[in-house]
C-alpha cells in the first residue's frame, strides 16, 4: 500500500520551511515595508523591485483552467529539472535508496540522481522502446523509492504503452514519475486526469516545448495536494521570478496559436520523415509521438559534423544505449526542414 509518510526522508518530515515575507500576510496591501526591498523602484522601464508571489497563484489558476486540475495540485519550478531535483531530495536517502530509470531516456534523471548520491537501477526498454515489465518488477526492492517514465520518450520519441504505465502505477508502492514534456504532440491523453486515482503519481510537464517558452524556464509538476505540499516545503522561497510570471501569464492567453503550432509541427514531422526515409544515408526512422524523431544513419558522427559545418545543429545520440548510429532531429519550420534535407542530400561520406 502507498504511504507517503513512509517514503519521505526523516529530515523532510521534520523540515520547517523558510517563511518569506510575502507568505506571512493574507489579503491586499499597498505599502510593503516587510522584505527589505528597494522601495524606490528599478532602473528599468518596469519596476521589479518587489519580490514575486512565492506560490505563483495567478499562473496556477490559469493553468487549472487549461489543464482541468485544481491549482492546489500544481507545482511550478525553474524548468522541470527543479521538480526532478526536489523529488530526489524529498524521497531518496543518499547512499541508501535507489531509483529505476528506463534507458534510453532523458539524461537529467541520472544526473540528478548522481548529484544527490542516489543509486540508479537501469531497466532498459525492450527493442520496440516499450517497458520491460518483468525486468522492472525484478529490479524493485525495499529501497526503491521512485520509477521515472518518459512518455513520449526522449530520445526515442514514442509514447509508452498506457496499459504498461498503469500496471506500474498499480503495482509499485513508491513514487511513479511520468514525464510528459512532449504530451502536446501526442494522441495519448495526459495522466494528469488520473491524480485522484493514483496517490503515488507525479506528472511532469513543461512550457518549453509546445508553448515555445524554453527561455523562460518554467516547468510544472502535477500531484496530490500532499505531494505538492512537500514540493513547496523544499523549494526556494521565490523560485519563479516576476518577469517570468508576467510573460507566462501573457503567453497562456495564446492557446489557439499554440494549438495551431502543434498541428503544423506534427504535419511537418510527417513530411520530413517521409522525405528523409528516401535518402541513402537513412537506415531507419523510428515512429514518433513528439516534435522530434530518432533517425538511424550509416554514419551518425560524419553526418552530424557535416551538418554543423553548414550551420545546422541536430543531436548526435549514437553513444546513448540502444541508439547506435542515431541522430535526434527536431522538427523545424518548413524552411529549416528544407535546409536540413538539402544538407543531408549533399553529404558525402569520407572513404
Amino acid at each position: 500500500m502507498f504511504n507517503l509518510d513512509n517514503l519521505l526522508r526523516d529530515n523532510i518530515k521534520r523540515l520547517v520551511p523558510y517563511s518569506s515575507a510575502r507568505d506571512e500576510f493574507k489579503g491586499e496591501a499597498s505599502i510593503f515595508l516587510d522584505a527589505n526591498e528597494n522601495s524606490f523602484g528599478s532602473p528599468l522601464a518596469k519596476a521589479y523591485n518587489r519580490y514575486p508571489d512565492p506560490m505563483q497563484w495567478k499562473i496556477k489558476y490559469k493553468l487549472a483552467e487549461i489543464k482541468g486540475v485544481p491549482p492546489q495540485n500544481i507545482f511550478l519550478g525553474n524548468g522541470s529539472d527543479e521538480a526532478i531535483d526536489i523529488l530526489y531530495r524529498a524521497f531518496c536517502r543518499p547512499g541508501i535508496d535507489n531509483v529505476i530509470l528506463c534507458p534510453p531516456t532523458y539524461g537529467m534523471y541520472e544526473v540528478s540522481a548522481n548529484i544527490n548520491d542516489v543509486t540508479i537501477r537501469k531497466v532498459s526498454l525492450a527493442e520496440n522502446f516499450q517497458l520491460d515489465l518483468a525486468a522492472l518488477e525484478t529490479a524493485i526492492d525495499e529501497n526503491t523509492k521512485m520509477i521515472f517514465l518518459c512518455s513520449p520518450n526522449n530520445p526515442t520519441g514514442n509514447d509508452l504503452d498506457r496499459e504498461d504505465i498503469e500496471a506500474v502505477l498499480n503495482n509499485f508502492d513508491g513514487i511513479v514519475v511520468i514525464d510528459e514534456a512532449y504530451i502536446n504532440f501526442s494522441k495519448q491523453r495526459s495522466f494528469i486526469q488520473e491524480l485522484t486515482e493514483y496517490p503515488n503519481l507525479v506528472v511532469l510537464q513543461t512550457l518549453s516545448k509546445a508553448w515555445g517558452l524554453a527561455a523562460l524556464r518554467l516547468g510544472m509538476a502535477f500531484a496530490s495536494e500532499d505531494i505538492i505540499h512537500v514540493f513547496n516545503k523544499i523549494k526556494p522561497p521565490y523560485n519563479i521570478g516576476q518577469a517570468t510570471q508576467d510573460l507566462v501569464l501573457e503567453a497562456l492567453e495564446g492557446i489557439s496559436q499554440v494549438n495551431d503550432w502543434i498541428k503544423t509541427a506534427v504535419s511537418e514531422r510527417e513530411k520530413l520523415v517521409a522525405e528523409l526515409a528516401l535518402l541513402p544515408v537513412t537506415e531507419n526512422i523510428y515512429p514518433s509521438d513528439a516534435n522530434f524523431f530518432l533517425m538511424k544513419t550509416k554514419d551518425a558522427k560524419g553526418i552530424y559534423n557535416s551538418l554543423v559545418e553548414q550551420g545546422i545543429i541536430v543531436r548526435d545520440r549514437s553513444k546513448v544505449e540502444m541508439c547506435a548510429g542515431c541522430l535526434r532531429i527536431t522538427v523545424g519550420t518548413k524552411e529549416e526542414n528544407e535546409a536540413l534535407l538539402n544538407g543531408l542530400k549533399s553529404y558525402t561520406p569520407v572513404v
